[in-house]
């Protein structure tokens, strides 16, 4: 398929085809307002680049999985993210991190929804 250049690159998040609710959505309500704001702009910068982020706003997980990169003081949000066909860009998993480096839990998670999103890509095309 031969892409519209002029077509923009779409944000969507995850859903989960078992609860319905998007896990990501869920996270980004429950942040006070200037956290939101902060996380919401950095989505926006996310989608205005294709998708595409150098350190330290995003960084390289596993597999096509980045991490968008959130800190707001000492809370440091992490997103993480793949792009898929049709320029979308799908946020799969968000939380708070608290360690040096990315849980493993957290990334399991992440891959999880990855799979699923893979599974039933027509839903996000």
């Amino acid at each position: 398929m031969i892409y519209n250049k002029e077509e923009e690159y779409k944000v969507k998040f995850y859903k989960s085809t078992k609860t319905n609710k998007s896990p990501v959505l869920d996270y980004i309500d429950k942040l006070n307002v200037k956290e939101k704001a902060k996380v919401l702009k950095y989505i926006e910068f996310l989608r205005v680049n294709k998708g595409v982020l150098d350190e330290p706003y995003s960084k390289h997980i596993k597999g096509k999985i980045r991490e968008l990169r959130v800190d707001f003081f000492k809370s440091k949000h992490r997103i993480l993210y793949f792009t898929f066909i049709k320029r979308n860009i799908i946020l799969l998993h968000a939380f708070l991190k608290k360690t040096a480096k990315t849980p493993i839990n957290e990334i399991r998670i992440a891959e999880e929804n990855y799979n699923n999103v893979i599974n039933n890509n027509k839903i996000y095309e």
